[in-house]
């Protein structure tokens, strides 16, 4: 009777953390909004292997709870972000500026979205900066700069609502990237910063 109790609690043990391996790599623990991968720039985590044949079965899971549509990556490659410059993770309450300068691509765009995955709910009508909005603000050097915040900036230059998101991440797109920034990606990409301005109560 002893040996079978030790088997059946083995068992039981092995069931919970092959339960729990799953859940984690399939992207299905409460809290986990992003999804990640083997290439960090700039505190950016992308996975090349997003839309394509070699995902395997955990990694597709998880691209589907996070609802994207994924292109093959010669078409588009993703990157997620939710921290600022500093490590401190994305809040409505605080203001950023997202900066940077050329992208090898075709096109971009830098979304937002919100504690659950989703476009934050709100009219704002701004919930993305891409490359044609910062070729029209662009500084001669080719640097733009965009501010995400709650309220609509009083200066001039791009805005990104975050106007009801809650703890926000972004999403970092490149179209039809530029030949060898998949066998080159920390090289060739300069991916954009996100430096905290201020945080409504004065918080630190």
């Amino acid at each position: 009777m002893k040996r079978i109790l030790t088997y059946l609690a083995f068992a039981i043990l092995g069931i919970g953390i092959g339960g729990y391996s799953a859940l984690a790599m399939a992207g299905l623990l409460p809290g986990d909004r992003r999804t990640g991968g083997p290439i960090e720039i700039n505190k950016w985590y992308g996975d090349f292997a997003m839309g394509s044949e070699d995902a395997s079965p955990y990694f597709r899971a998880r691209i589907a709870r996070h609802g994207l549509l994924a292109l093959a990556n010669t078409e588009a490659v993703y990157f997620t972000r939710t921290v600022d410059d500093t490590g401190r993770p994305f809040t409505e309450g605080c203001s950023y500026r997202l900066s940077g300068g050329t992208m090898p691509a075709r096109w971009w765009s830098v979304t937002l979205y919100d504690a659950e995955n989703f476009l934050p709910d709100n009219v704002d009508n701004a919930l993305s900066f891409d490359a044609s909005r910062a070729e029209a603000q662009s500084n001669e050097d080719g640097t733009w700069s965009a501010i995400i915040s709650d309220e609509e900036p009083g200066e001039e230059g791009g805005w990104i609502s975050s106007k009801a998101s809650g703890n926000f991440d972004l999403t970092f797109r490149l179209y039809v990237p530029d030949d060898g920034v998949l066998d080159r990606p920390e090289e060739m990409i300069d991916a954009p910063s996100v430096e905290r301005i201020a945080c409504a109560g004065g918080a630190s």
